[in-house]
C-alpha cells in the first residue's frame, strides 16, 4: 500500500523548480526577465543559445556577442512552490509573478531586453 504522504513528497521533490529567472549584462545592467516550469533547464537553454548565436532576443544576442559570456549573468529571481495536486497547472501562476517582476524592474528601453506588451 503507497503512503499518500510520502507520496506527495515524492512528486514534489521530483518537480524541477519554476520561476522567474534574469539575464543581466553586467557591463550596462540591462536584463531581459522570463518565467519557465524549469528554471534550470531554460537557464542553460539560454547559456547554449547565446553561446551559438541563435537566442530569439536579437538585442541581447548582439549585447552577448559583442561583450562575451563572462559579462552576463543568469540568475534565478523568485521560485514558486509545489501543490500538493500533481495536476495543477502552474501556467497561470507563473504568468502573474513574471508581470510582478517585469512591474518592480521595468526591463525595457534603455533597461532591458524585454518588449513592453500593450494588449492584456
Amino acid at each position: 500500500m503507497i503512503d499518500k504522504k510520502e507520496a506527495k513528497k515524492n512528486y514534489k521533490q521530483t518537480l524541477p523548480p519554476m520561476g522567474i529567472y534574469q539575464i543581466k549584462n553586467l557591463a550596462d545592467g540591462k536584463v531581459l526577465i522570463g518565467s519557465s516550469k524549469n528554471l534550470p533547464g531554460m537557464l542553460n537553454r539560454c547559456k547554449f543559445q547565446l553561446g551559438v548565436g541563435s537566442h530569439m532576443n536579437s538585442e541581447l544576442q548582439n549585447d552577448y556577442h559583442k561583450l562575451g559570456e563572462k559579462n552576463f549573468s543568469f540568475d534565478v529571481l523568485d521560485q514558486l512552490e509545489p501543490k500538493e495536486d500533481p495536476a495543477y497547472d502552474y501556467t497561470d501562476d507563473l504568468k502573474v509573478l513574471e508581470e510582478m517582476w517585469l512591474e518592480k524592474l521595468q526591463p525595457f528601453g534603455e533597461k532591458g531586453y524585454n518588449a513592453k506588451t500593450t494588449a492584456k
